[in-house]
């Protein structure tokens, strides 16, 4: 679904793919691969924040979006994410649309597509498929090159280090 986008939106946009942008790099830092995730409340007021833990907590489900849905239903005290908005750096994965869409979330709004695994428009698309109940807004791209960039260079830099340093 494509939305207009007036210029404070779009402001308001790059203001939280920024700040998912410092929660991704504070996952690169430390080992993680850097993806950041905010949910923001019907407000404009954050309510969660998460970056990738999977090395950390040794968890095949700490993606930074899945950490920042449980931190929004505890902070709202409800499940139901209705009219929250979900910033993330890169386009999710099947485990994350797929709760993406179970949270209610009324809008995802991320940076780059990602093309070996996004569910979301590039690979697949799981907001819109018919297993689906709930159909949320999606708008990507904010802030694409830079999102991108930051995932690529921290790539090129862990195929730098020598073998041994690998985590």
């Amino acid at each position: 679904m494509n939305l207009p986008i007036c210029d404070a939106e779009y402001l308001r946009h790059r203001q939280w793919m920024s700040r998912a942008m410092e929660l991704a790099q504070a996952a690169g830092e430390a080992g993680e691969v850097p993806v950041g995730a905010a949910i923001v409340n019907p407000e404009g007021e954050a309510i969660a924040e998460a970056q990738n833990r999977r090395e950390r907590d040794k968890d095949p489900t700490a993606h930074a979006e899945i950490l920042a849905l449980r931190a929004a239903g505890n902070a709202l005290q409800n499940w139901h994410l209705n009219g929250c908005t979900l910033y993330v750096t890169l386009e999710p994965c099947p485990m994350c649309a797929a709760a993406i869409a179970q949270s209610r979330i009324s809008l995802l709004v991320y940076g780059a597509d990602d093309p070996k695994t996004g569910a979301v428009r590039t690979v697949m698309n799981i907001p819109d498929s018919p297993c689906s109940f709930h159909r949320l807004s999606v708008l990507g791209g904010i802030m694409e090159s830079p999102c991108r960039a930051q995932l690529q260079s921290w790539f090129a830099q862990r195929r730098h280090r020598p073998v041994d340093e690998r985590s």
